[in-house]
């Protein structure tokens, strides 16, 4: 069995109630539910972390180096601007996958660069809570290469 951190960013506790049109109804719970669902199939054990603080998150990344097979990321809009995530995770020697609900090229100009993504093995957005459930399979083919080589 694998194990893998989901780790959601500023106000992603939020969701259920916030920008429904981009974010859609379901709660965070609901979504991390779907994703421990679907995982479990692949025989892959999830945890998943929430925090708004970006110290938090970094923490939580490094604890992936000795206790995870990966890592699901959606740092929200650290994702922007947060060098301090983007060393982190390249300092943890795992692969991780950045998320996003919504499509992030078809919002702000803001949002169109990620700073984490170099750091990470890719990138899914604009699919729901379904670019978790493509992230985790991504995650899973990434695992199962690396026990490969």
């Amino acid at each position: 069995m694998y194990k893998i951190l989901v780790i959601n960013g500023p106000n992603m506790n939020m969701l259920g109630t916030r920008e429904k049109g981009i974010y859609g109804s379901q709660t965070l719970d609901e979504i991390n539910q779907s994703i421990s669902t679907y995982a479990s199939s692949m025989r892959i054990k999830c945890d998943f972390y929430q925090s708004n603080s970006e110290g938090d998150i970094i923490d939580q990344i490094h604890r992936v180096k000795d206790e995870y097979d990966g890592c699901i990321i959606n740092a929200g809009a650290y994702t922007h601007y947060s060098y301090a995530i983007h060393d982190a995770i390249k300092a943890v020697g795992k692969p991780f996958i950045e998320v996003h609900m919504s499509n992030v090229y078809s919002r702000e100009e803001f949002r169109h660069k990620s700073v984490i993504a170099p750091a990470c093995k890719g990138v899914i957005a604009g699919f729901g809570r379904n670019s978790y459930l493509l992230g985790i399979s991504a995650l899973y083919d990434l695992i199962k290469q690396n026990e490969k080589n």
